[in-house]
């Protein structure tokens, strides 16, 4: 009995640290007054919270704050630039690794294609073996976060279709990375993972937080009232399978008419090919088969910023295809907010006023008026921000892990 008081007695200790943890992370520099007050935490309590992260070297204290009654107060903060993190992020073609500090500042990126190897086994095996390597150079990482495309069965550690390469089926994320090495591993769905980082990084902390993943793939992650919506094996919100077409193009996952088939960057360089991948003039994008799928998009989006009428009229059909998942989205999650990144989210203002367009004509108004639609602010080329964003979560969730006191 003794015992099991003890373990709830931890529990909640450590429930709460992370509590305050998060709570001086999203308001940058706070005082213990204010950390107090807002957690409903008693001046005793928070004074040993707050001393025990410090002790540990999660939190600092900063200069003094003004307070309302124009007494001072040392503010506190979390220690971001003294820890690392390392993201990875599993694209269709391209694999990239970065190093980032607790805030999410980008320190180095490393990138490989993952189409130069035999097999999947090859890329990750020379993925393992440059992360030994970034780990002995940098002894400050705590934790590496690893994003995957989705859907991603989180009980088994496989995804469980990946179009266009589907040879990627074969890897088990989970036997391959969660033991590799001295620092924890956390392994997450890319969408997931980028809704992370919007809620970490972009100060988009909506109740209800939805990040629209448009790159060689689609995918959706939503926040709802702090919670990430996973589903019963980690494959909910795979709204890039969702068909918007009964009669439509068929597609891997074995529907016909999904999303993923239109407006990915992997689709997007398919039309580009079918309407013409010569020098000829028939080609809105010459030479675009040489192409890399994000250059194929880089350079239809540039056209039609150029004024070329035939790439506007393209990513106009595109905004159109973007729009119709966003009102699966209002419709489905009903978020405050949608944020729409990656690849495709290069083509800028024009799409996100086709998509704002789209919704406004198929979304009830009460829904469509509610709900603010966005392109990311953060960079579209860091794929690996959403990976980093995914370790930083658990390191805040469990800050004990993390940050111990000396003894």
């Amino acid at each position: 009995m003794n015992s099991q008081n003890n373990t709830e007695q931890q529990n909640t200790s450590e429930y709460n640290r992370a509590r305050v943890l998060q709570y001086i992370y999203h308001h940058d520099v706070v005082s213990r007054a204010q950390v107090a007050k807002a957690l409903h935490l008693t001046p005793a309590a928070l004074s040993k919270i707050s001393n025990h992260l410090l002790d540990s070297g999660a939190i600092t204290e900063t200069g003094s704050l003004k307070g309302r009654s124009k007494r001072r107060s040392i503010g506190l903060a979390v220690n971001t630039e003294q820890h690392q993190v390392l993201g990875v992020k599993f694209a269709r073609s391209l694999i990239q690794i970065g190093l980032f500090d607790l805030a999410g500042n980008s320190k180095s990126i490393w990138v490989d294609q993952a189409t130069d190897y035999p097999t999947p086994a090859d890329a990750v095996e020379s993925v393992r073996t440059l992360i030994h390597s970034i780990l002995r150079k940098f002894p400050k990482i705590m934790a590496i976060g690893i994003a995957v495309p989705g859907p991603y069965l989180k009980n088994i550690g496989h995804t469980a279709v990946v179009s266009s390469m589907q040879q990627w089926r074969e890897v088990n994320f989970r036997n391959e990375f969660e033991h590799a090495f001295d620092v924890p591993v956390i392994i997450e769905q890319d969408a997931r993972a980028g809704v992370l980082a919007q809620y970490l990084f972009a100060h988009t902390q909506d109740d209800s937080l939805a990040y629209y993943l448009l790159g060689e793939g689609i995918g959706l992650g939503v926040i709802d009232h702090g919670n990430v919506i996973d589903g019963a094996l980690g494959s909910a919100t795979e709204i890039g399978h969702v068909s918007i077409d009964v009669n439509g193009r068929p597609c891997e996952c074995g529907n016909v008419g999904c999303l993923e088939r239109y407006c990915s960057a992997v689709a997007i360089h398919d039309t580009l090919n079918e309407l013409g991948s010569g020098t000829g003039s028939e080609a809105i994008v010459p030479n675009s088969a040489d192409l890399t799928h994000n250059e194929a998009c880089a350079a239809l989006f540039e056209r039609a910023e150029a004024g070329d009428e035939r790439a506007k009229e393209l990513v106009e059909r595109i905004g159109t295809y973007v729009g119709y998942g966003c009102v699966t989205i209002c419709n489905a999650f009903n978020p405050s907010r949608i944020v729409i990144g990656d690849i495709v989210a290069q083509a800028g203002t024009p799409l996100l006023e086709r998509v704002r367009e789209v919704v406004a004509e198929r979304v009830l108004p009460e829904i469509a008026n509610s709900t603010t639609i966005e392109l990311s602010g953060l960079p579209t080329d860091a794929a690996v921000t959403g990976a980093a964003a995914v370790a930083i979560m658990h390191i805040l969730d469990h800050p004990s892990k993390f940050f111990a006191t000396a003894t």
